[in-house]
């Protein structure tokens, strides 16, 4: 094992040392896409030039099968252990579960196709921030200041935290308190900030080996399954599910869209290159290789993992059980000794879609700070790769805060379930203005550079390529509202359905209303514009300054836009009191709340 790691250690060095030898080597028509587009002023995004954004760091280092693991890694989380389960319990049949995971497949991968056009065009790490920088540029710093935060305040990671410790103590056979839960998590995300933070080839390294680890447990769990299917096990009949597979469909259209928002969630993660852009090496190539290559993968072991959890159990079982889908396959097959080794798969997986997501989150904080948004100390010390000048800590930092504060401050109980409703809401309304951004461009920038293109892969007119966006649009902007069990599938939209009363009268979440969470979001985003007003318009002319932007470059060869705030800095202070203050507000409203229904808030 060591002689491997080493040997992985090696090749890392000697490919990072081809890389920056084989920038200089790119053919012309590759360079020609990776900087023509930001030869036109209207399509430049940020105040920095492609070459400025993509300068310091480590460079490109991430190469193909490095970016097809992060994308694999991001994608496999805990979910294709848990979500069978209820995708099952919702359409009914074993046939339609299997379909709706072939439908999230197809429709991820048009939500893949935006996204790929987007990132070959602006080839530079960041993101939807990019993206929503090169398509709305008026007013000036307003699209970049909403979706900062968005992307600070609700980037978070505490949900993957707390999964990873409670199944290592379920795994260990120790009883799940709130105390020893919590101080695994706070434990978790301390290492993983200083792992990217101070080792950033070896967090790579480890972040490859948990994506391998868990090809290699969805394989194992595959070809467990044939194994059943072969009859070699003690399961009776391992084709029960299959004889009469569309038995039992569910004929309400609200349980098939439901169900669906769970699958696509499930797939979600496959735009996590995007984020870190400026350290892929050929980055227009290694982008439309590995986006397909990571999310095909994952998609042929979801639907083969599928297939061995119902040879495993009849759908009976599944539903009588009270258990996941997986963990009765593991019992069925192995034994209930067995289920726990389901635990330290699921604290693998866990763990690896907190290293990975963290590594992404730490990117993008550093591009938000390398535009000039005014953060405390300084933005210059937010945008630099101190201290080893190969990895941004001051980015990993920022997102520590914030989940420790996640981890520690309301009760798990009800408020994780809360917390992760208005993580997703604000995102699906940035991405509802992506998908138009890149119509606006299709329509006002015909002829700009285009890498990648949509009907280059269905092979049909450019409406042909327009209509898949348009189906993923139509399913993204309702895609966090599967607990809305009330609204039809054609008429629900991302803005309407979480004012609508759910058919159980309280939501998810009880005693918190269920519509807090999207009142939440939205205030998030309206902090943003508010934030954004004050410093751009309100106390500039309040106290008679200028803001005046200039470029410099810091010593780790990272160029950061600097822009004299002056007294805006009190601004920045009131906006974090109240943000802190909103946070007690809700614990103590959570407190009265459960007292009032006699319930242990400590819980």
């Amino acid at each position: 094992m060591s002689t491997t790691w080493w040997s992985q250690l090696s090749k890392q060095e000697k490919e990072d040392q081809d890389g920056r030898a084989s920038e200089s080597q790119l053919c012309e028509k590759d360079q020609r896409l990776q900087k023509q587009p930001n030869d036109d002023a209207d399509l430049s995004p940020g105040e920095l030039t492609f070459e400025e954004d993509t300068a310091g760091g480590m460079g490109r280092h991430l190469g193909v099968t490095s970016c097809t693991l992060l994308i694999i890694g991001k994608i496999i989380g805990t979910g294709i252990f848990s979500t069978p389960s209820s995708v099952l319990s919702g359409v009914g049949s074993v046939g339609a579960s299997l379909m709706l995971w072939v439908l999230g497949f197809l429709l991820s991968f048009c939500g893949l196709f935006i996204w790929l056009e987007f990132g070959t065009m602006f080839p530079r790490s960041g993101g939807e921030k990019v993206y929503l920088e090169a398509v709305y540029r008026k007013p000036k710093y307003l699209a970049t200041i909403v979706f900062s935060a968005n992307a600070i305040l609700l980037g978070f990671t505490a949900s993957g935290c707390i999964v990873f410790a409670s199944n290592t103590l379920v795994a260990a056979n120790q009883p799940v308190g709130r105390w020893n839960e919590r101080g695994i998590a706070l434990g978790v995300m301390f290492f993983v900030t200083l792992l990217h933070g101070l080792t950033p080839k070896t967090g790579v390294l480890i972040m490859n080996l948990l994506s391998i680890i868990k090809i290699i447990i969805l394989v194992f769990v595959v070809v467990t399954g044939w194994v059943v299917l072969s009859g070699k096990t003690s399961v009776a009949d391992p084709y029960y599910n299959f004889r009469n597979a569309f038995a039992g469909s569910s004929t309400s259209s609200n349980d098939y869209a439901t169900a669906t928002f769970k699958v696509l969630f499930a797939y979600s993660g496959w735009s996590s290159v995007n984020y870190v852009m400026n350290n892929v090496r050929n980055p227009v190539r290694t982008l439309k290789i590995s986006a397909s290559l990571g999310l095909g993968i994952c998609a042929v072991l979801y639907l083969l993992a599928n297939v061995a959890y119902f040879s495993a159990a009849t759908k009976i079982e599944i539903e009588e059980s009270g258990v996941t889908v997986a963990a009765l396959f593991f019992g069925n097959v192995f034994g209930s000794v067995a289920e726990r080794a389901l635990s330290v798969f699921i604290a693998l997986s866990a763990l690896g879609n907190v290293i990975t997501s963290t590594f992404s989150a730490s990117r993008v904080n550093q591009e938000l700070a390398k535009e000039g948004i005014p953060l405390p100390f300084g933005n210059k010390f937010w945008a630099s790769n101190w201290p080893t000048g190969k990895s941004p800590l001051p980015g990993l930092i920022i997102h520590l805060i914030i989940s420790v504060i996640v981890i520690i401050a309301p009760p798990p109980n009800i408020a994780y379930p809360f917390i992760l409703d208005v993580e997703g809401y604000p995102q699906q309304i940035i991405n509802f203005f992506i998908v138009i951004g890149l119509f606006y461009l299709r329509w006002k920038k015909p002829d700009a550079v285009r890498p990648f293109k949509g009907k280059q892969i269905c092979r049909s007119s450019c409406y042909g390529g327009l209509s898949l966006y348009s189906s993923w649009l139509l399913l993204s902007s309702v895609s966090y509202q599967s607990r809305v069990s009330t609204l039809s599938f054609p008429n629900q939209t991302v803005l309407i359905a979480p004012f609508l009363k759910p058919a159980n009268g309280v939501g998810d979440t009880p005693p918190l209303p269920y519509y807090l969470y999207c009142l939440v979001g939205i205030a998030v985003m309206v902090a943003g514009v508010l934030y954004w007003a004050a410093w751009r318009i309100v106390l500039p002319k309040v106290f008679g300054y200028e803001l005046v932007p200039r470029k410099e470059r810091l010593d780790d060869g990272t160029v950061v836009t600097v822009v004299s705030v002056g007294v805006f800095i009190l601004c920045l202070l009131v906006f974090c009191v109240s943000w802190f203050c909103s946070q007690i507000s809700f614990s103590s409203f959570r407190i009265r709340r459960c007292s009032a229904s006699g319930i242990d808030w400590k819980c």
